[in-house]
């Protein structure tokens, strides 16, 4: 759930259509009111929000009636789990009308804070822009936060030319620092979990040289965590010589999802939702915690 009743409990901050679409943000076999909110950068990241009647009296007595409403179709047999989450998104939606349009003013921000994540005034793009909304979504109780980065070719991917990376990553590297710098200085990195992953990695090598690319690889890839009970400045794991295979500590998702879920004070092997007619444990059959890590 949301500790701020006026936003979502989750909210991605990425493109109109990323590469993967909106499934790097849906419920998936969770209620479906646990789906993220997609904000895109831009001049306006949350569209629609703005209310056509300014008379917010108005507007409460017309969202009592519509709950009101909605509330006796709900006992009727053929509700659904659908349904309830558009309810709630109606009611989100009023409290996000004040709520998060503050999120999105930089006007409080200091300038050396404007600095530290890349970010000019009156910027409302880029990858920096979405981390210094992330941290003032966090501040106003949002509990989970997804930030999608494309670069320009609109996803990372790298088959024709790796070096391409090189331009990718040099544009997260400041405003990621900045975040964790932020956090750390208000107090907020050691309540927070900042989790840096995709969905594989890379062959340590192309097979054509005239198309320097890389392709597909999940035997070996690293990601990084910071705050939230992490340990810092430490590597856990090794590959072999070439990049090719784990040959030390390795690393299974279901591991690293045990470890996020342990350190938001969630036992993985007890946490079920029903699905399909069994009980589901979100890492499965499987996982174990990373206890090296945690400090």
């Amino acid at each position: 759930g949301t500790e701020n009743q006026n936003l979502p409990s989750f909210m991605v901050l990425g493109p109109a259509a990323p590469y993967a679409g909106s499934q790097t943000w849906g419920s998936d076999f969770l209620p479906a009111c646990h789906q993220g909110t997609h904000l895109v950068p831009g001049k306006d990241p949350l569209p629609n929000i703005k209310p056509q009647n300014p008379n917010r009296s108005l507007q409460q007595m017309e969202l009592a009636l519509r709950q009101k409403v909605n509330q006796t179709y709900l006992t009727k047999p053929s509700s659904d789990q659908q349904l309830e989450a558009r309810i709630r998104s109606f009611e989100t939606a009023f409290g996000m009308q004040r709520e998060a349009p503050e999120a999105f003013n930089f006007a409080e921000e200091t300038d050396e804070t404007m600095d530290l994540y890349g970010v000019k005034r009156g910027t409302t793009t880029g990858f920096g822009w979405q981390c210094l909304v992330a941290r003032r979504l966090a501040e106003r109780g949002v509990r989970f936060l997804e930030l999608i980065d494309v670069g320009s070719s609109n996803n990372w991917d790298s088959h024709g030319n790796i070096g391409d990376h090189q331009r990718l990553a040099k544009a997260i590297d400041k405003p990621i620092a900045g975040l964790l710098t932020d956090l750390k200085r208000r107090g907020m990195l050691d309540s927070t979990l900042v989790v840096w992953t995709t969905e594989f990695g890379r062959t340590p090598f192309h097979e054509n040289p005239d198309h320097p690319g890389r392709e597909h690889h999940n035997l070996c890839f690293s990601s990084w965590m910071a705050g939230g009970g992490i340990k810092g400045g430490i590597v856990h794991g090794e590959s072999d010589e070439y990049g090719i295979r784990t040959a030390k500590d390795a690393v299974h998702t279901h591991d690293l999802h045990a470890t996020m879920l342990h350190l938001l004070g969630i036992n993985h092997e007890q946490l079920t939702f029903r699905h399909a007619g069994r009980d589901f444990r979100l890492t499965d059959v499987y996982g174990n915690v990373i206890n090296k890590i945690i400090s």
